[in-house]
C-alpha cells in the first residue's frame, strides 16, 4: 500500500503535507480503499478557522458518509474544486489531485505531533 514518507498522518486516515503555514490535507489511500467508490466530497467549512479534531466537511462513498477530521488547527483557505465535478479522484490518486483542502495552519508545532509513515503503516497493520 502506497504510504509516502514525507507526508504526516492522522489516526483518523487523514494525510498532511506541510509547505511553511500552508497544510495540504486529503485522505489516505487506506480511508479510500476502505470507504469504496467515493461520490461526493462537501467542504462547508471554507474561510472558516477550526481547532485540530473539529469535522471540516464529509466525503460521501456509495454505501456509507464518513466525516472528515481537521488533523492541525487554522483557516481553510481552499478546497479542492475538482473534486465537485469529479470526486472519484480520490480514489485514484488521493495523495496527489484528490487532496481535499489547504489550510492556514494557526501552530506549526502541531504537524510534529502527527503519525509518520512507519507510525501509520503500524497502525493500519500494512
Amino acid at each position: 500500500m502506497n504510504i509516502p514518507a514525507q507526508l504526516k498522518y492522522t489516526k483518523d486516515h487523514e494525510w498532511v503535507s506541510l509547505d511553511g503555514e500552508i497544510a495540504t490535507i486529503g485522505i489516505t489511500a487506506f480511508a479510500q480503499k476502505e470507504l469504496g467508490d467515493i461520490v461526493y466530497v462537501e467542504v462547508e467549512t471554507l474561510d472558516q478557522t477550526l481547532a485540530k479534531d473539529e469535522v471540516f466537511g464529509t466525503v460521501e462513498a456509495v454505501k456509507t458518509v464518513s466525516d472528515l477530521f481537521l488533523p492541525m488547527s487554522g483557516e481553510i483557505i481552499e478546497f479542492n474544486e475538482g473534486l465537485e465535478s469529479a470526486p472519484e479522484t480520490v480514489n485514484t490518486d488521493p495523495y496527489g489531485d484528490g487532496w481535499m483542502i489547504r489550510v492556514k495552519v494557526s501552530d506549526v508545532a502541531e504537524f510534529d505531533e502527527l503519525l509518520s509513515s512507519d507510525d501509520y503503516k503500524n497502525l493500519i497493520g500494512a
